[in-house]
Protein backbone atom coordinates (compact mmCIF):
# COMPACT_ATOMS: atom_id res chain seq x y z
CA UNK A 1 0.00 0.00 0.00
CA UNK A 2 1.24 3.50 -0.84
CA UNK A 3 0.44 6.83 0.77
CA UNK A 4 0.80 10.34 -0.64
CA UNK A 5 -0.65 12.72 1.95
CA UNK A 6 0.33 16.23 3.00
CA UNK A 7 -1.03 18.35 5.86
CA UNK A 8 -0.05 22.02 6.04
CA UNK A 9 -1.04 25.04 8.09
CA UNK A 10 0.27 28.33 6.79
CA UNK A 11 -0.45 31.75 5.33
CA UNK A 12 -1.35 32.57 1.74
CA UNK A 13 1.48 34.38 -0.05
CA UNK A 14 -0.84 35.71 -2.77
CA UNK A 15 -4.51 35.87 -3.69
CA UNK A 16 -5.73 32.73 -5.48
CA UNK A 17 -5.33 32.81 -9.27
CA UNK A 18 -8.44 31.39 -10.92
CA UNK A 19 -8.56 29.41 -14.17
CA UNK A 20 -11.24 27.35 -15.84
CA UNK A 21 -9.99 24.15 -17.45
CA UNK A 22 -12.44 21.92 -19.37
CA UNK A 23 -15.35 23.35 -17.35
CA UNK A 24 -13.61 22.79 -14.00
CA UNK A 25 -12.57 25.66 -11.73
CA UNK A 26 -8.93 25.72 -10.62
CA UNK A 27 -7.61 28.02 -7.88
CA UNK A 28 -3.83 28.23 -7.49
CA UNK A 29 -2.10 30.03 -4.64
CA UNK A 30 1.08 30.04 -2.60
CA UNK A 31 1.28 28.95 1.01
CA UNK A 32 4.11 29.76 3.43
CA UNK A 33 4.81 27.50 6.39
CA UNK A 34 7.19 28.55 9.16
CA UNK A 35 9.51 26.39 11.20
CA UNK A 36 11.53 27.52 14.22
CA UNK A 37 14.08 25.79 16.42
CA UNK A 38 16.75 26.59 18.96
CA UNK A 39 20.37 26.28 17.77
CA UNK A 40 22.15 23.74 20.00
CA UNK A 41 25.53 25.45 19.80
CA UNK A 42 24.57 29.11 20.25
CA UNK A 43 21.16 28.82 21.88
CA UNK A 44 19.79 31.31 19.33
CA UNK A 45 16.31 30.94 17.94
CA UNK A 46 16.40 30.06 14.22
CA UNK A 47 13.55 30.28 11.73
CA UNK A 48 12.92 28.94 8.27
CA UNK A 49 10.08 29.47 5.81
CA UNK A 50 9.02 26.94 3.20
CA UNK A 51 6.88 28.03 0.24
CA UNK A 52 4.35 25.62 -1.29
CA UNK A 53 2.31 25.81 -4.49
CA UNK A 54 -1.29 24.74 -3.88
CA UNK A 55 -3.99 23.81 -6.41
CA UNK A 56 -7.67 23.50 -5.46
CA UNK A 57 -10.13 22.12 -8.01
CA UNK A 58 -13.89 22.46 -8.54
CA UNK A 59 -15.88 23.19 -5.35
CA UNK A 60 -12.75 23.73 -3.28
CA UNK A 61 -11.46 26.08 -5.98
CA UNK A 62 -14.72 28.06 -5.82
CA UNK A 63 -14.42 28.36 -2.03
CA UNK A 64 -10.80 29.50 -2.37
CA UNK A 65 -11.80 32.08 -4.99
CA UNK A 66 -14.59 33.49 -2.84
CA UNK A 67 -13.02 33.46 0.63
CA UNK A 68 -9.21 33.28 0.53
CA UNK A 69 -6.99 36.34 0.37
CA UNK A 70 -3.27 36.98 0.73
CA UNK A 71 -2.24 36.64 4.39
CA UNK A 72 -5.11 34.32 5.42
CA UNK A 73 -4.16 31.36 7.61
CA UNK A 74 -5.44 28.09 6.21
CA UNK A 75 -5.24 24.34 6.85
CA UNK A 76 -4.65 22.30 3.70
CA UNK A 77 -4.78 18.55 3.35
CA UNK A 78 -3.97 16.91 0.05
CA UNK A 79 -1.35 15.10 -2.00
CA UNK A 80 1.96 16.02 -3.61
CA UNK A 81 2.04 16.21 -7.39
CA UNK A 82 5.28 16.63 -9.35
CA UNK A 83 5.31 17.71 -13.00
CA UNK A 84 8.04 18.20 -15.55
CA UNK A 85 7.74 20.62 -18.46
CA UNK A 86 10.00 22.31 -20.96
CA UNK A 87 10.34 26.08 -21.34
CA UNK A 88 12.69 27.68 -23.87
CA UNK A 89 14.40 24.32 -24.33
CA UNK A 90 15.10 23.97 -20.60
CA UNK A 91 13.56 21.14 -18.60
CA UNK A 92 11.77 22.43 -15.48
CA UNK A 93 10.32 20.62 -12.45
CA UNK A 94 7.22 21.83 -10.62
CA UNK A 95 5.88 20.51 -7.31
CA UNK A 96 2.46 21.33 -5.94
CA UNK A 97 0.03 20.23 -3.28
CA UNK A 98 -3.34 19.25 -4.75
CA UNK A 99 -5.82 20.17 -2.01
CA UNK A 100 -8.52 17.68 -1.02
CA UNK A 101 -9.61 19.38 2.21
CA UNK A 102 -9.32 22.95 3.39
CA UNK A 103 -10.20 24.74 6.62
CA UNK A 104 -10.05 28.52 6.78
CA UNK A 105 -8.41 29.55 10.05
CA UNK A 106 -8.66 33.32 9.63
CA UNK A 107 -10.82 35.80 7.81
CA UNK A 108 -14.51 36.51 8.13
CA UNK A 109 -16.31 34.34 10.67
CA UNK A 110 -19.71 32.95 9.80
CA UNK A 111 -22.79 33.94 11.76
CA UNK A 112 -22.69 30.60 13.64
CA UNK A 113 -19.01 31.04 14.53
CA UNK A 114 -19.66 34.59 15.78
CA UNK A 115 -22.55 33.35 17.93
CA UNK A 116 -20.38 30.60 19.40
CA UNK A 117 -17.61 33.07 20.23
CA UNK A 118 -20.05 35.48 21.83
CA UNK A 119 -21.87 32.79 23.82
CA UNK A 120 -21.48 33.31 27.51
CA UNK A 121 -20.80 30.38 29.79
CA UNK A 122 -22.86 30.54 32.95
CA UNK A 123 -21.66 28.42 35.84
CA UNK A 124 -23.78 27.70 38.86
CA UNK A 125 -23.15 25.71 41.97
CA UNK A 126 -25.11 22.48 42.30
CA UNK A 127 -26.18 21.00 45.62
CA UNK A 128 -24.96 17.36 45.44
CA UNK A 129 -27.73 16.21 47.81
CA UNK A 130 -30.39 17.24 45.25
CA UNK A 131 -28.94 15.27 42.31
CA UNK A 132 -31.38 12.36 41.57
CA UNK A 133 -28.68 9.70 40.94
Amino acid sequence: MDLNKVTLIGNLTRDPEIKEINGSKLAQFGLATNYSWKDKKTGDKKEDVVFHNVSAWNGLGEVAEKWLKKGNKVYIEGRVNNRTYEKDGVKKNYSEVVAKNMIMLSGKATKTEKSAKEAEVVEEEVDATKVPF
